[in-house]
């Protein structure tokens, strides 16, 4: 989510920064699995505090002018530059500027189409590339998987680099962009109930925006201090007057929105990092949705609306065999208001395919 209240969405950084002294850095608790609990705002004040406004800005990189008598001197002034951001010597500039070079990334000769890799390659990653394509075409024609991944990459590209038509709507400079890996079950709702709440770090934050709205948390904490559970003490807490910049999180470390009544998410903090210039930086569009799971569900027959509950045979009362029902549509259908059973069927509980993607 971006730092802003209205912000929200989508990146990645691969690698936690080392641990400091105050403990507003990521640091693995559990290796590979989850780092212990930071403060999200100070967290971007300590990187905005040591980045410089050239690493902060949004602005499209400028390409350097080449001098009009063919000379070198931007080559000078960029191993300069390099040089200071590395804090290596000159020399050791200029020679990361011949080994790793753009002209060393490209690998087509004049004319060649670009879409199309050379048989004569020797980089390994375009070597990998051609045969997965060349094993695509000759096995795959319209599948699943094919149709899945275009319509993954639509969805993280289409917002790509996107600037807003209204400047006010602009993401500032250094604000954080949270990632955000929302796990099934996958229900089929109307949005029936405003009440809903995310756990966090102990505390649940209750959404109390509307007058209909009651805390779903009430009844977990009440259980929890029937007993000495051992879970501590709860907090609860508005979820309107809390942005992530107040949270303290952990990244990779499962945690709950709940919604509907007993609609349960797991909700994993998987990335932060501040906003670059390839992202997103349209506010309205946040949160941004950038990948999606392939869903297989079944609707309630009679419906049309929830997922599946109960599947039929021998059912008097259904057009196809088996047929499939939510719960409220198949006790409605099937048995009296004394719960006595109509007609003649046999029915078995059902666990939609999709509650597992």
């Amino acid at each position: 989510m971006a730092e802003d209240p209205q912000g929200g969405g989508a990146g990645g950084m691969q690698h936690p920064v080392p641990s400091a002294s105050h403990g507003n850095f990521p640091e693995y608790e559990l290796p590979e699995l989850h780092t212990r609990a930071f403060h999200v705002g100070s967290f971007g004040e300590l990187w905005r505090g040591r980045l410089g406004t050239r690493d902060l800005s949004l602005s499209e990189p400028q390409a350097a002018a080449q001098p009009a008598d063919g000379g070198t001197s931007d080559n000078g002034l960029e191993d300069t530059a390099v040089a200071g951001d590395l804090g290596c010597s000159l020399e050791a500039a200029a020679e990361l500027r011949v080994v790793c070079g753009l002209d060393k990334l490209r690998c087509l000769e004049e004319g060649e189409d670009p879409e199309v890799i050379p048989e004569n390659t020797d980089l390994v990653t375009l070597c990998v590339r051609k045969g997965l394509l060349d094993y695509r075409e000759e096995n795959i024609t319209i599948d699943r998987a094919c149709r899945q991944e275009t319509f993954a990459y639509e969805m993280e590209s289409h917002a790509l680099g996107k600037k807003p038509e209204n400047p006010e709507d602009m993401i500032k400079e250094g604000e954080l962009i949270l990632s955000v890996n929302i796990l099934y079950p996958v229900i089929f709702n109307k949005d029936l109930y405003k009440s809903a709440f995310f756990y966090f770090e102990g505390t649940f934050y209750n959404d109390k925006r509307y007058p209909e709205c009651r805390d779903l948390s009430r009844t977990i904490i009440e259980w929890s201090e029937s007993h000495d559970r051992g879970y501590g003490k709860f907090q609860t807490a508005k979820m309107e007057d809390f942005t992530f910049n107040d949270l303290n999180i952990k990244l990779g470390f499962p945690y709950l929105y709940c919604h509907q009544g007993d609609c349960e998410h797991v909700v994993v903090i998987t990335d932060i990092r501040l906003v670059h210039h390839d992202d997103c930086l349209d506010r309205t569009l946040y949160p941004l949705l950038t990948k999606k799971h392939w869903l297989w569900t079944r609707k309630c027959f009679v419906c049309k609306m929830y997922t599946a509950r109960w599947v039929t045979n021998s059912d008097t009362f259904a057009p196809e065999d088996p047929c499939f029902f939510c719960d409220v549509c198949f006790r409605m259908l099937h048995y009296d208001s004394e719960g006595n059973k109509l007609g003649e069927f046999l029915a078995y509980p059902y666990v939609d395919p999709g509650t597992f993607n």
